[in-house]
């Protein structure tokens, strides 16, 4: 996995378990790979991984059974979903429109070019 330098790396994964569970690759109640098996994935220590496991839990997104493993938690993705929208139109969007004023873009351009987004997600 490829880390950014301005964001803890624990975070960056517990963002890519977060978006593994948004595209449905881990379900609620479905066991998650071990920490040991995630360390793996993405190359890091297991360490840091389970720093990342540990947060995870502390957001109520997944929990531990113990010695079975870990598990996504019943809503998680409404949670996620909840929790990355708040922080999206709170750090972001202010930043987007401020651009959009700046460099002189119309909502028009926007609504089109969104448009033919989601034409090429479908």
């Amino acid at each position: 996995m490829n880390f950014k330098e301005n964001k803890a790396i624990y975070l960056q994964i517990a963002d890519r378990i977060c978006d593994e569970i948004l595209l449905g690759q881990y379900k609620d109640e479905e066991r998650i790979p071990s920490v040991r098996e995630y360390a793996a994935i993405v190359e890091v220590n297991a360490n840091t991984a389970m720093r990342s496991f540990e947060y995870l839990q502390s957001q109520n997104v997944i929990y531990n059974k113990r010695g079975i493993g870990y598990f996504v938690t019943s809503g998680a993705r409404a949670l996620i979903l909840s929790l990355r929208r708040e922080t999206f139109l709170k750090e972001e969007v202010e930043y987007f429109f401020k651009q959009l004023y700046t460099l002189e873009v119309s909502m028009d351009k926007i609504v089109a070019m969104f448009g033919e987004f989601i034409k090429k997600q479908k």
